[in-house]
């Protein structure tokens, strides 16, 4: 079995970076003392002296000390940013997969791509100057012991000093929290509304909802706007509160440095060296608080990828089992959809053996969609079995399963990219001859043939230049792909003229004749004209299953008189099940 990615793992894998990054910081601390010194001995040691040459050889060992910070600091920066960029390559494929597969097991939040965004946050705070301010942190008291050293009085002031600026630090941390937890939440709630409206522009346009649509965007826009505006003020204030205090901090130790002088307890040079490494030992915790709304995030995006990747396991290796050729079996399937609390089918159980084709019938909302979910394995039940030639779908490998399975979905979207690659399912090993084999088993070679570029047309997600009824049947040749064992298709004819369905039907013989099994769900009756056993449905429940005629017999002569009610909204489109 694969091992639980965490991402305390690849945190780990970067200790050895980590590692050096504190040490070139513990060099760059001890460099930054650089500045401070060459003050001291310029007003304590050139100055009354008047030795131009002392003040040569000290400026050229400032000078190099100076190169040779700047040098590390540089080095320290890039290590950071690949840091964030090997976390990226541990992180990202199962962040994709998350996203791939968060829809199939819980309710959308947003657009669905918040795991992607925490990433991008936590890399983009490694790569800033937020980490280098706590590598620097630590360094601190090493400053405040030198102006101890100094006389200490100066040393209490900055200590001080650096007690006040780690207050406000706190003080941001618990301020900016909640602030900044809103204003994310706001901003998904934006961001799904805009999604929304570009998905439904036609209807949006059609019933004339764009001025509706455009108050509810303006109301959520300035929400987000309002929250956004709190977070950054409150973490804009506490910056500039630290800035003001280190300011004041300087000319408190400037002034405490000239009474001593005053007295006669200290140099000149004193008074400037201990100015500098004051502002040197409170710069991090100023920079920190500056950087404390990119810290927030970060690390908010950090602890719900955490519990994203507890929640979700990626899928499990497991033996390759051969391919099925047998049968198809449901055993008691229950299934709650992701996000509900209500079970959309109950107890289902039936069978069917290869070159058999089942017609799942049943008025809206009778869970006719939600046991294909299931089929197909996009779903898993909430209790109960589906098995191929006796193996549950659980115990197969998720890819390999799926090339044993061919679907074509309620609400049909093809993928960007051309229409061979929508046809072979992007399989970069996919053959001429397979992509039209299966163009000519749903009966769109010729339809394919007449588009401008033919197999090469490209399409985007939401079908580009292709009709409703043209995607329906790329749908279908993308589920005959390499002939699969099992074929569900929901609502298949929903979009197709007198040509297309004649065609579903053709390829529905032609899944029985080869020895698969086709599964069709359907309110028009001509989508089950050639299959063989029909399932009823009523309220998530078998109400019979058995021979088309015998069952539909049954049906005719019941009092709810289901097959009428199909019959009478054969022109209808399919609504979700």
């Amino acid at each position: 079995m694969t091992p639980r990615p965490h991402v305390s793992d690849a945190l780990r894998s970067c200790r050895s970076a980590f590692l050096g990054t504190a040490l070139l910081s513990g060099m760059l601390n001890v460099l930054a003392l650089t500045g401070s010194l060459y003050m001291l001995e310029v007003y304590d040691r050139v100055l009354p002296s008047r030795s131009v040459p002392t003040l040569i050889g000290l400026a050229i060992i400032a000078g190099m000390l100076y190169v040779f910070q700047g040098t590390l600091d540089l080095i320290r920066s890039r290590i950071l940013a690949r840091i964030g960029g090997v976390l990226d390559d541990a992180l990202n494929p199962h962040v994709f997969s998350i996203i791939a597969r968060l829809p199939l097991v819980a309710k959308a939040q947003g657009d669905g791509l918040q795991p992607l965004r925490d990433l991008d946050s936590v890399r983009g705070f490694l790569s800033g100057l937020g980490p280098s301010a706590l590598f620097d942190l630590p360094w601190m008291p090493l400053y405040l012991v030198i102006c101890f050293a100094f006389h200490p009085l100066i040393g209490i002031t900055a200590s001080i000093g650096a007690l006040l600026l780690i207050g406000v630090t706190i003080v941001a941390e618990i301020a900016t929290r909640n602030p900044q937890q809103t204003a994310t939440q706001l901003a998904g709630a934006r961001n799904k509304l805009a999604e929304t409206a570009r998905r439904n522009a036609e209807v949006i346009q059609a019933l004339g909802m764009s001025g509706r649509m455009l108050g509810r965007w303006q109301v959520a826009n300035d929400r987000y706007l309002t929250g956004q505006m709190r977070a950054a003020d409150s973490s804009g204030g506490f910056g500039v509160l630290s800035k003001i205090l280190r300011l004041a901090l300087q000319s408190a130790v400037l002034g405490v440095g000239a009474w001593l002088v005053i007295n006669q307890q200290a140099t000149g040079g004193i008074i400037i060296a201990s100015s500098i490494l004051t502002s040197r030992a409170l710069a991090p915790i100023e920079t920190a608080i500056v950087h404390w709304k990119s810290f927030v995030i970060a690390r908010q995006s950090w602890s719900r990828l955490k519990t994203l990747f507890a929640r979700m396991a990626p899928l499990a290796q497991r033996i390759s089992l051969p391919a099925p050729m047998r049968s198809l079996t449901v055993e008691g399937v229950s299934i709650v959809p992701p996000g509900s609390d209500r079970a959309s089918v109950v107890d289902v159980s039936f069978k069917v053996s290869a070159g058999h084709g089942i017609g799942i019938i049943g008025l809206s909302a009778s869970g006719k969609s939600s046991l294909a979910r299931v089929l197909v394995n996009a779903w898993t039940p909430a209790r109960g079995r589906v098995e191929l030639d006796g193996a549950a779908l659980e115990n197969w490998n998720a890819d390999e399963l799926g090339a044993h399975i061919g679907y074509v979905p309620q609400a049909v979207e093809l993928l960007s990219g051309t229409i061979a690659e929508n046809i072979a399912r992007f399989d970069p090993e996919a053959t001429s001859s397979d992509i039209i084999d299966a163009s000519i088993a749903a009966g769109v070679h010729d339809m394919i043939l007449r588009l401008p570029e033919s197999y090469e047309t490209h399409v985007s997600d939401t079908g580009g230049a292709l009709s409703a009824g043209q995607k329906q049947r790329v749908a279908l040749a993308r589920a005959l792909y390499k002939n699969p064992f099992l074929v569900v298709l929901d609502e298949p004819n929903s979009n197709l003229d007198a040509d297309g369905e004649k065609a579903l039907t053709q390829a529905i013989l032609g899944i029985r004749a080869r020895g698969g099994i086709a599964i069709v769900i359907a309110h028009r009756p001509s989508a089950i004209a050639a299959v063989d056993l029909v399932l009823m449905m009523v309220d998530g429940r078998v109400k019979a299953f058995g021979p088309k005629d015998e069952v539909l017999q049954k049906v005719l002569e019941a009092p709810s008189r289901p097959v009428t009610t199909l019959r009478d909204r054969s022109e209808a489109k399919s609504s979700t099940s």
